[in-house]
């Protein structure tokens, strides 16, 4: 974005309310005080600093994790301002005091600080003060050197003072936390996490660097990391379709602006069958559930790709029109949109819900991509050439499911036989568990409640559905089983309003085999019932690895980390522990006890907060670009426990 703003002083802060349950309820704030949450602090401060980027006054954002715990984000935008807050109720305190002390308080809110922003509800840097047990604060502005400091939540210790001259030239901002560990269930900082983030972050601001380093004493890598993209959208797409084979080599791209608003996308076809592969950002947040620029990018490109297709007569007369879904099979395109007022909406508040916006990305799709398909002949005809094959996959796949119905109609079976369902025909109270394996299936059966827990057992390793399309897919047993058991259609037909189960739990053995099967089912998931995994409901069953007694009493450790803690504090038990064996040779009360009882057990819930990144991650993990796997499991293999997708 061009510079839209020179003046930014105290006048441009606004104030809506104050700040002090934020230590009360953080999970309203940050969403968890897990690991996500933790790494959401450090968002919320970089957020601040591409905001600086996004008016045009800062290009480098350096972030650092310090060998103490704490992390210090650096940036040379214009440094909060530093005068006197002009609203009485503040009684004389400084603008930069009033935005890490006051909840809702910033540049955001209809002053003159920010044309756009990425900040959702202006809560960034207050929140982080509130929830750390100690923040700095280092302000360039105005020639000066300003500080201050707060503790224990957010508590004034150091009243913001002149502590020297700026270095010449030099404005900005540094702000250091230390997360508070009795808010956080752990205060370490996963660098890998962060990199997604701040990559994703480059690509979004074309031009902006950031920099990376990770200080502590057991990084495995202390070398500055720097993201900087020329090309913006356009080497994001590159980046994403880099572990599948591209359609051809260009890269297209068009922008389009108007008075508060504007659009660039950036779009790439591949050989594969995945017909989901868009991903759009506004204010460089994502929305993962899509919205008006996403539905006027959807019905814009059905229309050009037809009309030029009809044009060259690559479509006969009496063929009918290729539907969205051909169209972008195999299609990467980043949508991304900046706009003065967005209005998110949806369950994660990740829809954007400008019609104005429609109005845009439809107008400059159907003049620039009309453009970009006459101006690539070649590449223009390879796209229809896909989406026609793709068409003809969605008839044959049509074909089958009506078969598949009329099938169960003749035979009256509504349900699969392996299914052991559940009593209850409440979605919100029932469960699904696809579990491992025919005898595991048994002893799930025994252990289970079965009012509410209904049991899909499954055999052998299912369809890896990165690789197949639609049609071919709908010819594989296990899969037909799940779509019918879930019962909420799949692919393009998929309503996650008609799940009969309100939670789907992978059960898996604890082994490579396991570890497997579970990853070719979320797979299946996320390419095929997406909402199911973004709006929460696919869960992972957690069976202990480890039993021992104590007195009368059975304990159950969940893994290799549990066992070490316990025996840390009870050496003696060293030569009693067992190691349980597979889900299918446990005891039905065993397995009932560890894995299934709700009041006992514990799930790891499946979530996508960045869809891109899970796109990615997927295409690498399973798709057939050795080389690109090889490095995704070597660099993320000393840190499982957060390997969740």
């Amino acid at each position: 974005m061009a510079k839209t703003t020179e003046e930014y002083g105290a006048k441009d802060i606004t104030i809506l309310e104050g700040l002090e349950a934020v230590r009360k309820r953080p999970g309203m704030y940050i969403g968890s005080t897990g690991p996500a949450g933790l790494h959401h602090l450090v968002y919320e401060v970089v957020d601040n600093s591409v905001d600086e980027a996004m008016a045009g006054h800062a290009t480098r954002i350096e972030v650092t994790l310090m060998p103490d715990g704490s992390c210090e984000v650096v940036d040379d935008g214009r440094g909060i301002p530093v005068d006197k807050h002009p609203d009485p109720k503040m009684k004389g305190m400084s603008a930069a005091e009033v935005v890490l002390t006051v909840l809702h308080a910033g540049g955001k809110f209809g002053g003159g600080g920010y044309k756009v922003s990425g900040g959702l509800h202006g809560v960034g840097i207050s929140v982080v003060n509130a929830l750390s047990s100690r923040v700095e604060v280092e302000i360039d502005h105005s020639g000066d050197h300003h500080y201050m400091d707060f503790t224990n939540g957010g508590k004034l210790t150091t009243k913001l003072e002149v502590r020297g001259k700026a270095p010449k030239g030099r404005t900005g901002t540094t702000v250091r936390f230390w997360p508070d560990p009795t808010i956080f269930d752990e205060t370490v900082f996963r660098a890998q996490t962060l990199l997604e983030r701040f990559q994703m972050m480059a690509f979004l601001n074309k031009g902006l660097e950031i920099r990376f380093q990770d200080k502590r004493p057991e990084a495995t890598n202390s070398e500055v990391i720097i993201f900087k993209y020329a090309g913006g959208i356009v080497d994001f797409v590159r980046h994403l379709n880099s572990s599948k084979e591209a359609l051809f080599k260009k890269v297209g791209y068009y922008e389009q602006a108007e008075e508060d608003q504007e659009v660039e996308i950036a779009f790439q076809w591949n050989t594969g069958f995945n017909a989901d592969g868009m991903h759009s950002f506004a204010n460089g947040i994502a929305t993962i559930e899509g919205g008006m620029h996403e539905e006027g990018f959807k019905k814009s490109i059905t229309n050009v790709v037809n009309k030029y297709a009809r044009a060259k007569s690559l479509l006969k007369e009496k063929e009918e029109n290729l539907t969205g879904d051909d169209i972008r099979e195999g299609l990467t395109a980043i949508i991304s949109v900046k706009l003065r007022e967005p209005q998110f909406e949806g369950q994660t508040k990740g829809k954007l819900g400008n019609v104005s916006m429609r109005s845009l990305v439809e107008k400059a799709t159907n003049e620039r991509l009309a453009d970009w398909l006459e101006e690539n002949p070649a590449e223009a005809r390879k796209i229809v050439g896909k989406a026609t094959l793709a068409s003809r996959a969605r008839l044959a796949a049509r074909n089958a499911r009506d078969a598949t119905r009329r099938k169960s109609a003749l035979e009256g079976a509504g349900m699969p036989d392996k299914l052991k369902d559940c009593a209850s025909r409440n979605p919100d109270e029932c469960e699904l568990f696809i579990v491992e394996g025919d005898s595991a299936g048994g002893s799930a059966v025994a252990a289970r409640d079965p009012r509410t827990q209904a049991i899909l057992p499954i055999r052998g390793k299912i369809l890896n559905v990165e690789r197949a399309r639609l049609d071919k897919m709908l010819k594989n047993n296990e899969v037909q089983t799940l779509i019918t058991a879930i019962g909420a259609g799949v692919s393009a037909e998929f309503d996650v309003e008609k799940i009969r189960y309100n939670k789907v739990i992978l059960m898996c053995d604890a082994d490579v085999d396991g570890s497997h099967i579970r990853t070719l089912l979320l797979t299946f998931f996320f390419r095929h019932m997406k909402e199911l995994v973004e709006q929460q409901h696919v869960y992972i069953a957690q069976p202990p690895l480890y039993s021992t007694v104590v007195g009368k009493e059975k304990i159950y450790l969940k893994d290799d980390t549990a066992k070490t803690a316990f025996l840390s504090e009870k050496p003696d038990h060293k030569k009693e522990f067992q190691r349980l064996k597979g889900l299918g040779e446990m005891d039905y009360d065993e397995l009932g006890d560890t894995t299934m009882d709700a009041t006992k057990r514990t799930l790891l819930q499946v979530t996508v907060e960045q869809a891109a990144i899970a796109d990615e991650i997927f295409s690498v993990l399973m798709g057939d670009d050795v080389e690109s796997r090889k490095h995704f499991i070597q660099t993320n293999a000393k840190d499982v426990r957060f390997l969740d997708i």
